[in-house]
């Protein structure tokens, strides 16, 4: 595919959300002392196109009836995310499994709060995204950090490392999949190894799969429910729309628990909480989660791929810089390691003279002290710029 066969006027128009309270944009000052004025605002993972006609429709359509009453969780959302799962993953669902929460940084709080408690442990596999450490910290739960192993441009599994580095005060394993920040499509035997690992220390696991629609080209996805469903009594999937159309804001994210006894765990805690999705949310995730949203995401993707070969292109022409090649999400992993520079000093040169805020690479743990995090989830002209500011920024290497 060429780049110009991924141009789509529906990704391509360029859109100025500065001053629209998107916090991608008007807080990206606060956080990395970028100016929205002249910046380009490539960190935090939400999209700089519109979601699809279909759910803008769904909205309209509400707005023009004109009450805004109380609104059940219904069948028609459920059967919703119940066809989006067989048909774009293979993954047959029970309407009964799902449950929601309020996104899920939510449903991952909620399940620090229902199946463990303060002081125990947390596995997660590092570098991964930072928030499952923030959730951890905040729950007063303590972080078990076990790194996953390097090899080229691919990050691997070292379980026999995991397992040495266990204490037996971990009570649950927050696993990412596909992997955010590198992008990796794991396998249905490393999904495997990873709920057996669960099994042997006893751990409740909960898979967080929300990037697992955005996929490219010569890898698939693999539900976790999928590679390993007798390990079903102690699974908790987390999936969202809120990536794949870019609804983020509202809130609203599925958890899939098919054992009985966890989900009646869940289910009596939101019930305490007197936990309700939002309305407009749930009108928006049944319009997206139907044949036109999945016409939607799969030209989506192709443009992402443009974008990825663009991004691709251009920073592995800088000496010493590298990007992972993706296999999913929009998330570009770049190593400046071969540059032979100080963290601060690549972060100064891409803060301050490229006027880009990335995410920074060592939130995400250990694998992550020389890495920047790009979002490349923009028109395809907010990527050629980024591309040329990196290269003019470390033009001296050339």
């Amino acid at each position: 595919m060429s780049l110009d066969d991924s141009h789509d006027a529906r990704f391509d128009t360029v859109i100025d959300r500065r001053g629209t309270q998107s916090s991608k944009w008007d807080y990206m000052e606060k956080y990395y002392g970028v100016s929205p004025e002249g910046g380009l605002a490539m960190w935090t993972a939400d999209s700089d196109y519109p979601t699809p006609a279909c759910v803008t429709d769904a909205l309209h359509r509400a707005a023009d009836h004109g009450i805004f009453g109380y609104y059940p969780v219904n069948d028609e959302y459920l059967a919703a995310i119940q066809w989006w799962m067989k048909t774009r993953h293979n993954w047959q669902i029970e309407p009964s499994w799902i449950l929601t929460a309020q996104g899920l940084g939510n449903a991952i709080g909620l399940s620090l709060d229902v199946w463990t408690e303060p002081g125990d442990q947390v596995v997660i596999f590092s570098p991964v995204y930072h928030e499952f450490r923030n959730k951890v910290e905040k729950s007063g739960r303590e972080v078990n950090e076990c790194p996953l192993r390097r090899d080229g441009d691919t990050y691997m599994l070292d379980l026999d490392d995991a397992q040495a580095r266990m204490t037996g005060r971990e009570k649950m394993l927050i696993w990412c999949s596909p992997q955010n920040p590198s992008g990796r499509v794991w396998t249905a035997e490393e999904l495997r190894a990873v709920a057996d690992f669960a099994a042997h220390n006893d751990l409740t696991l909960v898979s967080d799969e929300v990037h697992h629609d955005l996929v490219y080209a010569g890898s698939t996805f693999v539900p976790m429910h999928i590679a390993a469903p007798d390990h079903e009594d102690r699974l908790i999937v987390l999936t969202s729309a809120s990536k794949t159309f870019n609804i983020a804001g509202q809130r609203t994210g599925n958890m899939i628990i098919p054992n009985a006894s966890l989900r009646r765990d869940m289910q009596n805690r939101l019930n305490a909480l007197d936990y309700k999705p939002a309305g407009l949310s749930l009108l928006m995730i049944t319009a997206a989660y139907s044949p036109e949203g999945a016409e939607w995401v799969d030209a989506q993707v192709a443009y992402l791929e443009g974008n990825r070969a663009l991004f691709d292109a251009a920073i592995d022409a800088i000496p010493g810089v590298h990007s992972l090649p993706l296999r999913s999400t929009y998330l570009a992993w770049v190593d400046f390691a071969g540059t032979g520079m100080s963290y601060e000093e690549i972060s100064r040169r891409v803060l301050k003279d490229a006027r880009i805020a990335p995410s920074a690479g060592p939130e995400f743990g250990a694998g992550g002290e020389t890495f920047l995090r790009f979002n490349l989830a923009a028109p395809r002209a907010t990527i050629q710029e980024a591309c040329n500011r990196l290269t003019a920024a470390f033009s001296d290497l050339q």
